[in-house]
């Protein structure tokens, strides 16, 4: 496998290639594409763009003055932690999946994906300038908390492992076919690692965000993180199609899919125990009205439950129904206005906690 911005030479055709690990893209064609699904991922998340700026924020400093001390504790802490998980996020999937890439779909959906990730990171600065006096004290102080370092750490771990070997493989190539074979099966489990990321992670933060906003508190933020959420169950779509779709494009990645099984199992484990003791922590002092540590320990299972289905692996948790039901509103429904000229229409949410997405989830789409 070659590393070029441009060979003269590849003249395959572009709909025979396969997904990852083929021939890197030569012509950015979008014309016909070997998998549409990743174009109608890129088209909605450009018609999902909005910045920061849009969504006014002044009432948050007020309200923050007049929350108790537990309640600027939890509110404090998930930015925190959101700032740390983006950050890492906001720039991973370029590097890592980008050097394998073989399809110009593809390749544009990650560049896409990667460039709302940044929009992300640069809301919370919008928050916490308005919030806060001196920013400094929340971007200095996140990384001596030791249940987010660890959240970053474990995301981080299957980042690394890919990149590196992208790495190893640019500078001497592969040793055998064996070797190749590791590298997409480093590649599966950092895939599926970034799927719980959009899929599981994010939500025990979401969740008090929304519950501020419920009590009419801390709306502004609570308004951009529904947006971040829109983007996130878009970028769960994506990573919930390439797994479901590899295992057809490439026979190894069917044989990997089972190999790594139960590592994957693992994973989702140990993001749902991180979880809780993140809704440990953030309700060590005291609970909000209408949320504490039990409901958000069940409803992140209950997530996880519904995006270990999605993934074809087994049920370990409790499904039925959604313990924290006025979440749903924020996730799918409610119309929030972002500007005066804009009002969020509920059918563009895609691949949301209520209908994760599947690969004929799209079919049909006018864009």
């Amino acid at each position: 496998m070659s590393f070029s911005v441009f060979d003269s030479n590849n003249r395959k055709d572009h709909l025979k290639v396969k997904a990852f690990f083929d021939d890197p893209p030569t012509i950015a064609r979008y014309d016909q594409q070997k998998y549409p699904t990743l174009e109608k991922l890129t088209e909605k998340q450009l018609g999902f763009f909005w910045t920061p700026q849009e969504v006014d924020v002044f009432r948050d400093a007020k309200d923050f003055k007049n929350l108790t001390a537990y309640e600027q504790h939890i509110f404090t802490s998930n930015l925190k932690r959101q700032i740390l998980l983006d950050s890492v996020q906001g720039r991973a999937p370029t590097i890592a999946f980008g050097p394998v890439c073989s399809l110009p779909e593809l390749e544009n959906w990650i560049l896409t994906w990667a460039f709302s990730e940044s929009i992300h990171s640069r809301s919370y600065t919008h928050i916490i300038r308005n919030v806060y006096p001196d920013p400094s004290i929340i971007f200095d102080s996140m990384m001596d908390i030791a249940e987010i370092v660890d959240c970053a750490g474990d995301i981080s771990k299957n980042y690394d492992d890919l990149i590196m070997f992208n790495n190893s493989v640019a500078d001497r190539g592969y040793i055998d076919e064996q070797a190749k074979y590791e590298h997409k099966k480093y590649l599966w489990k950092c895939l599926m690692s970034v799927n719980i990321l959009e899929g599981v992670r994010f939500y025990v933060s979401f969740a008090c965000s929304w519950a501020f906003a419920e009590l009419k508190k801390m709306e502004g933020n609570a308004k951009i993180i529904k947006l971040i959420c829109r983007d996130e169950n878009l970028h769960l779509a994506g990573t919930q199609y390439l797994l479901k779709v590899l295992p057809t494009d490439d026979p190894d990645f069917q044989k990997i899919k089972e190999e790594t099984k139960d590592e994957c199992i693992q994973m989702f484990k140990d993001a749902v125990e991180q979880e809780k003791a993140w809704a440990h922590y953030l309700f060590k002092d005291g609970s909000m009205i209408g949320l504490n540590e039990q409901l958000l320990c069940e409803y992140v299972e209950w997530i996880a439950h519904k995006r270990m289905q999605s993934v074809g692996l087994p049920n370990i948790y409790k499904g039925g129904s959604n313990p924290l039901p006025w979440t749903q509103k924020w996730i799918s429904g409610a119309e929030v206005q972002v500007a005066p000229q804009e009002t969020e229409i509920s059918s563009y949410i895609v691949g949301g906690v209520k209908k994760d997405a599947n690969v004929e989830t799209f079919k049909g789409i006018s864009l």
